[in-house]
């Protein structure tokens, strides 16, 4: 089943139209020497895009971790798209309003941030404007989305009235996680990291920058080298594997067809370090 995916939505995205190539490795700038400065360690999770079982193991592991490290504070960041292409977005979101709720669980984490990515954007535009975004939505994993909550019936050709009906099931049982959505924001900073689902613009400082470029992407963010002295972890573009380079730190290792979920460890005057499911 999961090969069928891969070969029917392939790796591409309509997010990334006009952004760099998919895949490969990690990309970025030469001669970015900024130190890595953060105020209590932490980790950061990519792109899960439904795929509940891949989170509970890492979790697993990045708690494992911690503890081995003595760390007696430490933050959870997650990067966005927990939605679409994988079979399991319902529970994904279910466990993320969760950890959200609780602030972690008993011995975890001191912080839980989660970030939008832009297929929480897509899912939520599809529950707002049904008729106008569900094409997009369907082509881009909403019809698996819909199958985790169990809203059958749905074809990727529906239109006009028969998405509405749609869009009103799906906020019958995904209400809060739909609610949960709208109050995620698209970035957050501590020290000299930044976190955004798809990096940012590096000729403008953070706060000047549009929740989309965050969310959606902007090829200068591989184009043009970091001057501001900021790291910047970031999913949404597919690589091989986890890795950093220039400042960029790369954590969206297409978990839904790779069955590798990835997370990266930072530390203040420490090399990144990543860990995966």
């Amino acid at each position: 089943m999961t090969g069928f995916l891969r070969r029917l939505l392939g790796r591409g995205d309509a997010a990334s139209a006009g952004a760099p190539k998919k895949g490969g490795k990690a990309r970025g700038g030469q001669g970015f020497d900024a130190p890595l400065d953060i105020d209590m360690p932490t980790y950061a999770i990519g792109d899960m895009h439904g795929r509940a079982d891949l989170l509970e193991r890492l979790l697993g592991r990045i708690d494992e971790d911690a503890r081995e490290r003595g760390f007696e504070a430490w933050r959870l960041v997650a990067m966005g798209d927990y939605v679409d292409r994988g079979e399991q977005s319902a529970q994904v979101l279910a466990r993320l309003r969760g950890i959200l709720a609780y602030g972690g669980w008993q011995g975890g984490p001191s912080e839980v941030v989660a970030l939008r990515g832009n297929h929480e954007e897509m899912m939520v535009a599809f529950v707002d404007q049904p008729a106008e975004a569900g094409a997009r939505w369907l082509r881009n994993g909403g019809l698996q989305t819909l199958m985790s909550y169990e809203v059958g019936g749905v074809s990727p050709t529906m239109e006009g009235e028969a998405l509405v009906e749609v869009a009103e099931r799906l906020k019958r049982v995904a209400g809060p996680d739909i609610e949960m959505i709208r109050a995620l924001p698209a970035w957050a900073r501590f020290g000299t990291v930044l976190f955004a689902h798809a990096g940012a613009d590096p000729e403008a400082p953070p706060e000047l920058q549009s929740d989309r470029t965050m969310t959606w992407g902007v090829s200068r963010f591989f184009s043009i080298p970091r001057r501001d002295g900021l790291w910047v972890v970031y999913g949404h573009y597919v690589v091989d594997e986890a890795g950093h380079a220039g400042g960029r730190i790369a954590v969206d290792t297409g978990a839904y067809y790779s069955g590798v979920l990835s997370a990266v460890r930072l530390e203040s005057g420490a090399a990144p370090a990543f860990l995966t499911s």
